[in-house]
């Protein structure tokens, strides 16, 4: 069930917001009236993402940019303001991952999630604050459970979330006097997503996963998008700061079985 919230007119920037996760928050916000822009690495999700959002009801646009260069980035989100004007609502979710023990780990896959998911996340909010509205927009970085559970084949992945909560919590210090609010939300295990296409590959997985999670199933994206909703809505306008799972209490088990099995996957 969707929450109904009126977002008429305001504008919403989804990084990484053609696929998975992101998709179904980008879509959220258009069915409540936003303003929406998109950003992947490959124009042509952009474009047949940007054609679903119109179809939706809403102004929508977006551009192709890698978070890993900050120019491009930059560019990109300037091209947004000039035709949308100021930011309200910032989602940063580009992300990587594969299932990799440390001792096999290259050099280089480890430097990509970091550049990916640590170092994209600082691009994003650095060059989206000067085009959020001060007071009022709400920034939301999506987190991982590995930034707080320790994972087998998953150092890159815990490392480089670890430091998004870092970035989430030390820009709600720094940008609160802005009025500007800063979270991270932390998705659980999501149906149909990239993520648990790679860590629950098959059955067997599936069900470690499932047993694992309190509430005993897989959570959709448009859980993620209402607490999105929630959270940029003036019903979270006192909360940031916060590392906010959404999960069905998955963490709570520390991710069930998930973690040996992985091991076990990444060994071969």
């Amino acid at each position: 069930m969707t929450i109904k919230l009126d977002f008429s007119n305001k504008v919403v920037v989804v990084i990484g917001g053609t696929s998975g996760i992101n998709r179904g928050i980008a879509e959220l916000f258009a069915r409540q009236g936003a303003k929406v822009a998109v950003a992947s690495r490959t124009q042509k999700k952009v474009d047949e993402t940007v054609k679903v959002l119109k179809d939706l009801g809403a102004d929508a646009m977006g551009f192709s940019a890698d978070v890993r260069e900050p120019e491009a980035i930059d560019a990109g989100l300037k091209n947004v303001y000039q035709q949308f004007g100021t930011f309200d609502v910032v989602v940063s979710g580009a992300a990587g991952n594969f299932p990799a023990m440390a001792n096999g780990l290259s050099w280089n896959g480890f430097k990509s999630v970091i550049d990916i998911d640590l170092r994209g996340t600082f691009h994003v909010m650095k060059s989206s604050f000067e085009h959020l509205r001060k007071p009022g927009a709400c920034v939301i970085n999506i987190s991982a459970p590995q930034a707080y559970v320790p994972m087998k084949a998953q150092v890159h992945v815990c490392a480089a979330k670890a430091g998004v909560d870092m970035i989430t919590r030390t820009l709600a210090l720094e940008w609160g006097s802005s009025g500007i609010r800063v979270n991270s939300i932390v998705p659980g295990p999501i149906e149909g997503t990239e993520g648990m296409a790679r860590l629950a590959p098959n059955d067997t997985a599936r069900k470690m996963v499932t047993d694992g999670v309190p509430l005993g199933r897989f959570g959709t994206p448009d859980d993620i998008g209402n607490a999105c909703l929630f959270l940029a809505s003036d019903l979270g306008s006192y909360i940031t700061g916060t590392i906010l799972p959404v999960d069905g209490g998955w963490a709570q088990t520390h991710c069930g079985e998930l973690s040996d099995y992985l091991g076990e996957l990444a060994e071969g």
